[in-house]
């Protein structure tokens, strides 16, 4: 079963730094066995995080907080507008990480797809994205860790965010593709708020492993 908690939409957007500790006070306790696997909900105030991977001139100097983060990847944005979920989850022996993130991945392409958005995922790359008229932009971007079989970090589903945060950076050090929102897709203004639901029965459900 999974424990589906919101802890922040609009206009109640969370520090990244609040939220960072809330996923590792959750992710001790599931390690620890004393609560179930849980998928945290929120969006955060303008940040960028820098994965492992990111050089020194793939930084930002915008002025917005730059928060170096323990997940695989490079940088990237997140803010309003911006629904952010963390699956903090225990793995099955093998871990097998990959496996992980092409769930996740599939769940979002379900999510969307009942928005009528028509997600993919590009071979190589990791994160959910649609055919646009300039080429392939990605609507969602996936980065995690794993520690002691439990996972961390998750996914960033652009839904009505502005996209001026992914312009003063190479998001994810991809510079042949784009980025864009679910908004921007089908031509409406589709917000955290009214995706969460979808998101949240899709996660469940899998979880439940209840049939698609």
């Amino acid at each position: 079963m999974l424990d589906i908690q919101t802890v922040g939409l609009s206009p109640d957007y969370v520090p990244y730094l609040d939220g960072w500790a809330l996923q590792r006070s959750l992710h001790a306790d599931i390690v620890a066995g004393t609560r179930s696997d849980t998928l945290l909900l929120l969006e955060h105030e303008p940040v960028y995080t820098a994965g492992a991977r990111t050089a020194r001139h793939e930084r930002p100097t915008d002025g917005t907080p730059v928060v170096d983060v323990d997940r695989g990847g490079k940088i990237t944005w997140h803010g309003p507008g911006q629904l952010v979920g963390y699956p903090i989850v225990r793995l099955a022996e093998p871990v097998d990480v990959v496996a992980h993130v092409r769930r996740l991945e599939q769940l979002l392409i379900d999510a969307l797809h009942e928005f009528d958005v028509d997600g993919y995922r590009v071979e190589g790359r990791s994160g959910v994205w649609v055919r646009r008229p300039l080429g392939e932009d990605k609507v969602a971007a996936i980065g995690v860790r794993v520690q002691r079989g439990v996972t961390m970090h998750g996914f960033a589903l652009n839904c009505d965010n502005s996209l001026a945060g992914f312009r003063g950076i190479i998001p994810c050090g991809i510079t042949d593709a784009g980025v864009t929102t679910v908004s921007e897709i089908v031509g409406a203004d589709i917000s955290p708020s009214d995706v969460i639901d979808t998101v949240s029965r899709v996660f469940a459900d899998d979880f439940a492993g209840v049939p698609a």
